[in-house]
């Protein structure tokens, strides 16, 4: 058996896998830009002001030592439980020794699984078109046999769907590249809003009812909200 047989067994075996992940990958983005127009759905009615207010009952709160009352006040401005997570943890570990690094590594955090929500459709970005090549390639070997050996609707039959894949892997590429920027744009805004929040809080007046520990001991609220995809 020669290298040139091997590798036509190799892409061979290849074809029905390459054509399931093209399809995947298509099912998969389309789920994608759903959940993209439910994230945008959820942010109508966001605004600085909005914020602003949030981060003065925030405050106002944890000088009256309202812990559960301040814990409210920032996770009305999260839309996402990763967001959520972060601007409580603003809140508890406020009164924590070392408050400021451990705030720090809970927005870290929060950032790291940003990312990770990316990497979903920036991955889509690059294998959507190299599973449309490998689905445009793939079945020319064969469409060429055919065409030597006189069967036209083996070549019709391959050429087919050679330029489908080709079209469903372009589409895949191109959506995804569009939900990646939405999405960074959207990612972006909500780290900075709970960076603003990290800095109002941290100026808030200690809590004369607990003697500077306004959210010592106080229980993690979680205040009722739509559920959402991290």
């Amino acid at each position: 058996m020669t290298i040139e047989h091997i590798l036509f067994d190799i892409s061979d075996a290849l074809r029905y896998p390459v054509l399931l992940l093209a399809l995947v990958a298509l099912v998969v983005v389309l789920a994608e830009v759903g959940t993209l127009l439910a994230e945008l759905r959820r942010r109508r009615g966001r605004s600085v002001a909005r914020l602003e207010r949030a981060a003065d009952v925030g405050r106002e709160a944890l000088a009256a030592g309202d812990g559960a009352g301040a814990l409210r006040a920032v996770r009305s401005v999260g839309f996402n439980p990763a967001m959520d997570e972060a601007l409580a943890a603003i809140v508890e570990q406020r009164e924590k020794p070392d408050a400021a690094n451990r705030v720090a590594k809970r927005l870290a955090e929060y950032d790291y699984r940003s990312v990770r929500r990316l990497e979903r459709t920036r991955i889509l970005v690059r294998m959507g078109p190299a599973l449309g090549l490998m689905g445009t390639l793939i079945p020319l070997s064969p469409a060429l046999a055919g065409l030597a050996s006189g069967d036209v609707r083996r070549l019709t039959d391959d050429l087919r769907v050679a330029f489908s894949v080709t079209v469903a892997g372009l589409l895949v590429g191109a959506v995804a590249y569009a939900v990646s920027l939405v999405r960074n744009r959207l990612y972006d805004q909500d780290y900075s809003d709970v960076e603003y929040m990290s800095a109002a809080l941290a100026a808030a007046p200690p809590s004369a009812a607990t003697g500077g520990g306004a959210t010592s001991g106080t229980p993690h609220v979680h205040a009722p909200r739509e559920a959402v995809v991290p």
